[in-house]
C-alpha cells in the first residue's frame, strides 16, 4: 500500500510540475505587442544601412571586395522553413553575422516570431517606428510587407524547400505531440495509417493542424489547403519567385550553399557547417515508394511549389556551370570534413544522452530524445575553439549568446529533463 502511494504522490507532483512548467513558460513566451499600436504609422521600408560596429551604425557600401569583385552582401533574410535542414543554414547566418557584427531582428524572448501567426515587425525585439537591420531568420509566418519594412532595400531574400514526402514523414515525426489530431491513432505505424485515409484523421481547423498539410507554402504565408490547380497557388509560386533571389533545395544542400556563395558574394569561409538537429536514423521511418507517392499527393500544393523551384535551381547550376559546381562542392565537403576532425569529439554526432557539455544540447521534441548533437573536443587550439564551438551550437543557445532572453523556454527544456520527456 506504502509503494502505491508514493507512486501515486510521485505522479501527482510530477503532473502539477508540468502543468506549472507549462503554464510559465506559455506566459513568459509571448511578448508583449500592446506597447506599440498596431495601426501605428511607420515608413515602409528602411532608407538607411543599419551594420553596427560598437554602438555605431556604419556603411556596408565599404565593405571589402572579394578576388570577384565583388562587395559581400550583409542584408539579407532567410525565411526559415520547418524541417529543411533550415537550423544548420541558421547556424551559418548566425555566424557570418557575428563576424561582421551585423544587426539581427530576433524575436522578443523567444525562438520565433509568434509562429504560427501572420508575421508583423512589432513582433521583432526592441522594435521602434523606422529600425533597421541586416538580417532577418528566425522561423516565422512569411508576411513580405512587414519584412519589408525592416529591411533596407537592396537586401537579398532567400528560402530554402525539401520533398514534400521526406517533409512530411519528419514534420509528422517532430511536431506528432504538438498536433492532438494524430493522438487518435492508434496503429503502430502511425505515419502509414494516416496516410492510408488523411481525411479520416484530419481537420483544417484542428488545433496545429498545419503541420500535417502543405506546411512549406504554410510558412510562405499562403493557404496550405489549397488544391494545387488552384489559380491562388500558382499566384502563390510566382510571387515566391519575384521576391526571392534564391530559392535552395535541402536535398542539394552543398549546391545550395555554392549558389549562396554566388548570390551573397561570400567567401567558401563562410559557408562551412555541421549539420545541426539531425535526427539517428532508427526514428526515420522507411516510406516505401507508395507512401512517398500517397505524402506528395496528400501535400500536393507543395508539391507544385517543389518541382517548380526544384527547376529552377538546376537552371541555376547549369548557368554557374556542373563542373564547377562539383569542383566547389568537393572543396566545401573536404574542408568541412577538416573541420569536422578539428572540432567534434570522435569527429561524428552523438545521441543526446552522450553530449557532455549541457550547453550543446538540442532541444528536442515533446516525447522523444531523437535529435543528435556533438561534443567539443578538449585539445582545440585558441584560435579555432570558438568557431568550433560556435558551429556546434544549437539554434537556442546561439541565440541567447546573442542577447535574446530565452530563460523561460530554456528552463521549459531542463524541466523536461528532470520529469525525462
Amino acid at each position: 500500500m506504502r509503494r502505491w502511494r508514493s507512486v501515486g504522490r510521485g505522479l501527482l507532483l510530477g503532473g502539477l510540475l508540468t502543468t506549472f512548467a507549462m503554464l510559465l513558460y506559455h506566459m513568459m513566451s509571448v511578448p508583449l505587442l500592446e506597447v506599440y499600436h498596431p495601426r501605428m504609422l511607420v515608413p515602409a521600408s528602411c532608407d538607411r544601412d543599419p551594420i553596427r560596429t560598437k554602438g555605431k551604425t556604419v556603411s556596408t557600401q565599404g565593405a571589402p571586395r572579394q578576388a570577384s569583385g565583388c562587395s559581400p552582401k550583409m542584408n539579407v533574410m532567410f525565411m526559415k522553413t520547418h524541417k529543411t535542414a533550415s537550423s544548420t543554414l541558421l547556424n551559418i547566418l548566425f555566424r557570418f553575422g557575428e563576424k561582421h557584427g551585423l544587426r539581427f531582428a530576433f524575436p522578443n524572448s523567444r525562438n520565433d516570431f509568434v509562429y504560427p501567426e501572420m508575421f508583423n515587425r512589432l513582433q521583432v525585439k526592441g522594435y521602434q517606428p523606422g529600425t533597421c537591420f541586416n538580417m532577418v531568420c528566425n522561423h516565422m509566418r512569411f508576411n513580405e510587407p512587414e519584412v519589408v519594412s525592416l529591411l533596407p532595400p537592396e537586401a537579398s531574400f532567400i528560402t530554402i524547400l525539401r520533398d514534400p514526402a521526406d517533409l512530411f514523414e519528419s514534420a509528422f515525426h517532430y511536431f506528432n505531440s504538438l498536433v492532438p489530431l494524430t493522438w487518435v491513432i492508434s496503429a503502430k505505424e502511425k505515419l502509414a495509417e494516416f496516410l492510408n485515409d488523411p481525411w479520416r484523421y484530419y481537420s483544417p481547423s484542428g488545433y496545429n493542424s498545419f503541420y500535417l498539410k502543405n506546411l512549406l507554402l504554410f510558412d510562405l504565408g499562403y493557404d496550405n489547403n489549397l488544391e494545387p490547380d488552384d489559380p491562388r497557388v500558382e499566384q502563390a509560386i510566382q510571387a515566391i519567385d519575384k521576391r526571392f533571389q534564391l530559392v535552395m533545395v535541402a536535398e542539394y544542400f552543398e549546391e545550395s550553399l555554392i549558389l549562396l556563395k554566388d548570390t551573397l558574394c561570400w567567401e567558401m569561409e563562410d559557408l562551412l557547417f555541421l549539420r545541426l538537429n539531425m535526427r539517428r536514423d532508427s526514428s526515420i521511418a522507411k516510406m516505401t515508394e507508395h507512401q512517398r507517392v500517397q505524402a506528395r499527393d496528400w501535400n500536393a500544393a507543395d508539391w507544385r511549389l517543389y518541382r517548380y523551384f526544384n527547376a529552377t535551381f538546376w537552371a541555376k547550376v547549369d548557368a554557374y556551370g556542373r563542373e564547377r559546381m562539383a569542383r566547389e562542392v568537393a572543396e566545401l565537403r573536404w574542408r568541412n570534413a577538416q573541420m569536422a576532425a578539428i572540432c567534434v569529439e570522435g569527429g561524428r554526432a552523438v545521441e543526446a544522452d552522450s553530449i557532455k557539455d549541457a550547453t550543446l544540447q538540442p532541444w528536442q521534441p515533446l516525447g522523444d530524445r531523437s535529435i543528435l548533437g556533438y561534443n567539443l573536443k578538449k585539445d582545440i587550439d585558441q584560435v579555432r575553439h570558438t568557431e568550433c564551438r560556435r558551429m556546434l551550437t544549437p539554434e537556442l543557445q546561439y541565440m541567447y549568446e546573442l542577447g535574446v532572453n530565452l530563460w523561460a523556454k530554456l528552463f521549459w527544456r531542463q524541466m523536461l529533463g528532470v520529469i525525462n520527456l
